[in-house]
């Protein structure tokens, strides 16, 4: 199951999603936990190649980046720890070092005061880590802290080692492993198909692929039986409870009201607190799924849920 399977333009088409989910391609982010034969997960990075190194994967799963001089020798210690800490992590994570000698203009946009920095980019947005070299327990402890700010923003995606094989298998090729569930959407057994991606799920939990399968079935299995005009008159109360919301997010989403769901759940996760809060942040990171990580609403949507939350 694509991303695509959504109309990004309008309306949901839910009685074609069941044909689409047979065209599904192989999703590209979201790799396996291990690392490739030959691979690491360090890649240098320039000016010039920030955006495509560092930015866009950041909305499949977090980036270190190491800023660093050669003119700092002691740096070295640091390159080593973050190095070790990637490579024991199998792609929870990228590090990206960028020479700042080489790099004036950027360094100063970002305001470094020294080097060596290190910052983690979510869903592109920056969160400050540490500065100077630190012990390597406490670059793990930094680290390991932005892998669960980032899990709270649903991305979940895992890094491809630099250098490992590329898949070079047919991408229009159905993959056996979503028959089942490609079945159950076809004949409308919606719970059905969750429970198939559900299995997927407990083999592989970094399956992207799975997940926007299941947050789309979810979908279609909350929506089916649900009056839009009465759900979304409820929701207009100024004291309706969070479930009306819920559903309400979910009609917006099929209607192709894509960025009206988004803002809403965020709302209630602002005024929320506690348990429903976080039933709030956890139906909009299944929206994302559903509508997808590349998504320019889904971007936007999840830096101002980082906002929200932090």
């Amino acid at each position: 199951m694509s991303s695509s399977s959504f109309n990004p333009r309008g309306a949901v088409d839910l009685s074609q999603l069941a044909e689409q989910a047979k065209q599904r391609a192989a999703s590209g982010p979201g790799g396996s936990p291990g690392a490739k034969a030959g691979g690491s997960y360090v890649v240098e990075v320039t000016e010039q190649t920030f955006e495509a190194q560092v930015i866009r994967p950041s909305l499949q799963h977090p980036v270190v980046v190491e800023f660093y001089s050669p003119r700092v020798s002691s740096g070295q210690q640091l390159s080593d720890a973050l190095a070790a800490a990637a490579s024991e992590a199998g792609g929870k994570y990228l590090i990206a070092r960028l020479n700042v000698d080489a790099a004036p203009q950027l360094a100063q946009q970002l305001g470094l005061q020294a080097v060596p920095t290190v910052v983690g980019v979510v869903g592109g947005q920056l969160v400050p880590l540490f500065q100077g070299v630190i012990p390597a327990d406490q670059v793990r402890a930094a680290l390991d802290q932005l892998v669960k700010a980032a899990v709270a923003n649903g991305i979940v995606g895992r890094a491809e080692p630099v250098g490992g094989p590329v898949d070079d298998g047919a991408e229009d090729e159905p993959d056996p492993r979503f028959a089942a569930a490609d079945a159950a959407l076809e004949r409308g057994d919606f719970a059905a198909a969750v429970e198939e991606f559900d299995k997927l799920l407990a083999a592989n939990p970094a399956d992207a692929e799975a997940k926007a399968g299941k947050a789309q079935a979810g979908l279609l299995a909350r929506t089916a039986n649900t009056s839009a005009d009465v759900v979304l008159a409820a929701a207009a109360a100024p004291d309706a409870d969070l479930q009306v919301h819920l559903d309400a997010a979910d009609l917006e989403v099929v209607g192709g009201q894509v960025d009206e769901a988004f803002a809403r759940l965020i709302d209630q996760v602002k005024r929320r607190s506690g348990d429903e809060r976080d039933q709030a942040r956890l139906r909009l990171l299944e929206l994302f799924e559903t509508i997808g990580n590349t998504d320019p609403r889904v971007q936007k949507a999840r830096r101002n849920l980082m906002a929200a939350l932090f």
